[in-house]
């Protein structure tokens, strides 16, 4: 129904924002990053991405500093047994992006660091969404022209941090070249801890 509310935010309180579109005062919850990232723009006009659920016992309106995060968002409550407000929980400790490199790399430990997050539910988790991660990170590929001929590393782990990193939002070409002198022999965590030192050069 809402895609995004434009107006000047008048409230921020650590999970909670209110936003004045009109006249009218929109109260959303949000992430305790985005709420972070708004600390500093109160009585300034801004665009927040929203979601807005629908229970028996009530409606709510849930708040994104970026499209990204909602994206990510969504993803997280199509996970059997996630709903908002574990989706929120997990969002308030980590970026879109460190998300989606806990999934990549199987890491449900630091997924299971969210409030009422137990390892069980990060496992699911990462069970459900890796493939969806993958797709999107296809897709992504191909809009952006990626399927140039650059020549990969070769190997199941090279692949795998590759997956990883194009989901990160790195190119092709870039991503082939952060792991091109790497050991094949690693695990595949450190193969994209070590390729994002390289990135971020």
């Amino acid at each position: 129904m809402f895609y995004y509310l434009y107006g000047t935010l008048e409230i921020n309180d650590p999970g909670v924002v209110v936003i004045d579109c009109g006249g009218v005062g929109y109260k959303l919850t949000t992430s305790l990053i985005t709420s972070e990232m708004l600390k500093e723009k109160v009585g300034q006009k801004i665009k927040i991405f929203t979601h807005l659920a629908v229970r028996e016992d009530g409606i709510e309106l849930f708040g994104f500093e970026s499209n990204e995060e909602r994206e990510c968002f969504n993803k997280l409550i199509t996970v059997s047994g996630v709903g908002p407000k574990a989706a929120m929980s997990i969002l308030s400790i980590m970026t879109p992006d460190n998300f989606a490199l806990a999934v990549c790399t199987d890491d449900a430990k630091a997924i299971s660091k969210a409030s009422g997050i137990g390892g069980k539910t990060a496992a699911r988790i990462i069970l459900e969404l890796k493939d969806k991660l993958s797709m999107d990170m296809s897709a992504g590929a191909v809009k952006s022209g990626s399927r140039s001929s650059v020549t990969m590393p070769q190997g199941g782990n090279f692949a795998e941090a590759t997956e990883a990193l194009m989901v990160l939002g790195y190119d092709k070409a870039s991503v082939a070249k952060a792991l091109a002198d790497l050991d094949p022999g690693k695990d595949v965590g450190d193969l994209i801890r070590a390729a994002l030192k390289k990135l971020a050069r």
